[in-house]
């Protein structure tokens, strides 16, 4: 399965995606025009891989900002990767600047709503 790489913009989010590792990486600032657009490939990728998963999934968040319409995203995002948790142990960390409270707040909120997944606040060093 190729890897999938999205270059960052002033408005998005670089993402980068590998199946041979399990590896998600999404990082930088979230508010696209439309946004269930920008993440549409995202998604796709993310559909085939859980045909075949890693043992276990790592997802590194890294959000410095993101509007409603991410947050939005992000909740359906974590209601879908709850699903696969069966297939792939998937642990999400959420990555946060400990001056950025509403990243904190944010991931806290997430970790709340989605009891079946693991998420982890990690502060970036």
């Amino acid at each position: 399965m190729d890897q999938l790489n999205i270059k960052s913009t002033k408005y998005t989010p670089e993402i980068l995606l590998d199946a041979d590792s399990g590896v998600v990486k999404v990082t930088g600032k979230s508010y696209p025009e439309n946004t269930f657009e920008f993440y549409k490939p995202m998604m796709d990728w993310l559909e085939v891989y859980f045909e075949q998963p890693k043992e276990i999934t790592t997802f590194d968040m890294e959000i410095i900002y993101f509007n409603s319409s991410s947050s939005k995203f992000f909740f359906d995002l974590f209601d879908f990767l709850e699903e696969y948790n069966d297939v792939s142990k998937i642990v999400v960390n959420w990555i946060y600047d400990k001056e950025n409270e509403s990243a904190i707040e944010a991931g806290e909120d997430f970790i709340d709503d989605f009891e079946e997944l693991t998420i982890l606040l990690v502060e970036k060093k």
